[in-house]
């Protein structure tokens, strides 16, 4: 080390850091440099960043404060930090992410290598059948929140790097510049949108609740996705005192279960008796509850299982509806295909892992709004639907796997 830089940091890890933020992609910062633009000054832009943090040198700018609409009509509150940070932040996360992922719970499975949204989702819905009550956690702001304090105390435990300590807390306080360019100090919370953020969030939760669930509450097994987790419980009795003692505990932490939204559900099906007042839960874009379903025997039943949430389905509708194919006369049906296959195959990738016939009537949109299309572009089909949805249903037949929802069955019918 030199006595100019005192902290050690390889020129390659602040590379391996660019090339992680260039394929993740993702928007420009308040200096408004697009990720094209910084390239072109690659060279010097990376080692400016390499140079001052290893000098001890490097000060987070103001992170862009951006609102996402969520389903309910609120917002959610974005921080989009500049892309030289983020390259900053992916620094620091490659050097911290190798310590802690290996101390993390089986079943913490947010923003982590090797696990998955879907993975918690399988885990939830095989231990609702073995556990009759669940413990439908919602803490209250989390990302806006979170001590700083408790967070540096978590870093400090897991590392003696003092650079690591110094420019956590530096991204930690890096005040928010919001639309009319005023700046918002911050004393907790940490926002959505870093590349470190995450990974700041899994630590503390680690801490928080994993850890302490495990001393604690050993038996009872649980599944938490960032801030969003379910509990799975033997009995109601079980489920009352092990909610009392996570609120505590949270509290404890600066955290909060939101009172409306934290439940505790039954999860009723064919074989448990009795009723709660309330008995589904939406957990990651899926709704559990009871569901007829059918063996592979071809008997049905009644069966406690997930299948794509309605918050899920509304999104997916409004978003069919805003790219206003039947107005799309310029495209043909290939470019279509080419425009929204992704996004649809996606859907149907998550959307389709647990009960797929839920997600039929809203991708069947696509469908109607296709022959909406043919109608417009086409002279002869002008004023025939029925004439539109046979021609499509010859073409489907020919090219069942043009679009997504074809090859899912749900083209029209030739006949």
């Amino acid at each position: 080390m030199s006595k100019t830089k005192p902290f050690s940091i390889s020129k390659k890890s602040v590379m391996a850091a660019w090339e992680r933020v260039k394929a993740n992609k993702g928007s420009y910062g308040v200096d408004e440099e697009s990720i094209q633009e910084f390239e072109k000054n690659l060279k010097d832009n990376l080692y400016k960043i390499w140079n001052r943090m290893s000098s001890g040198a490097y000060f987070p700018p103001p992170v862009k404060a951006v609102e996402i609409p969520k389903s309910d009509g609120r917002t959610r509150l974005l921080g989009i930090p500049t892309v030289s940070d983020r390259v900053a932040q992916a620094v620091a996360k490659l050097h911290l992410e190798p310590i802690v992922e290996p101390k993390f719970h089986e079943d913490s499975y947010g923003y982590r290598p090797g696990k998955s949204a879907l993975d918690a989702v399988g885990v939830a819905r095989k231990r609702c059948w073995r556990q009759d009550w669940v413990i439908d956690l919602d803490i209250k702001g989390f990302f806006d929140n979170l001590d700083h304090d408790l967070m540096m105390k978590a870093i400090r435990f897991h590392t003696e790097e003092k650079w690591i300590h110094l420019y956590v807390e530096r991204w930690l306080k890096a005040p928010l510049q919001q639309k009319d360019g005023q700046l918002v100090e911050r004393e907790k919370g940490t926002p959505q949108g870093g590349v470190v953020s995450p990974l700041l969030a899994n630590i503390f939760m680690h801490h928080a609740f994993d850890e302490w669930m495990e001393r604690h509450f050993s038996y009872v097994k649980f599944e938490r996705f960032a801030d969003d987790g379910v509990v799975h419980c033997q009995s109601l009795k079980q489920a009352e005192k092990v909610m009392e003692a996570i609120k505590k505990r949270l509290n404890e932490c600066g955290l909060e279960l939101h009172p409306e939204k934290t439940k505790i559900v039954y999860c009723k099906d064919v074989a448990r008796k009795g009723s709660h007042e309330h008995e589904g839960f939406d957990f990651l874009g899926y709704s559990f509850r009871s569901r007829l379903s059918m063996s592979k025997h071809g008997k049905t039943f009644v069966n406690f299982t997930p299948a794509i949430s309605n918050k899920a389905a509304n999104r997916i509708r409004k978003e069919i509806r805003s790219w206003r194919i039947h107005l799309r006369s310029d495209k043909n049906l290939t470019d279509l295909a080419r425009m929204f296959n992704v996004v649809v195959q996606g859907w149907v990738n998550y959307y389709g892992r647990y009960y797929k016939s839920a997600m039929y009537p809203f991708l069947r949109n696509i469908e109607r709004n296709l022959i909406r299309w043919a109608t417009r572009k086409y002279k002869r089909l002008r004023g025939h639907k029925r004439r539109a949805r046979y021609w499509l249903g010859q073409i489907c037949r020919r090219e069942p796997n043009l679009f997504a929802h074809w090859k899912l069955g749900l083209g029209s019918p030739v006949g």
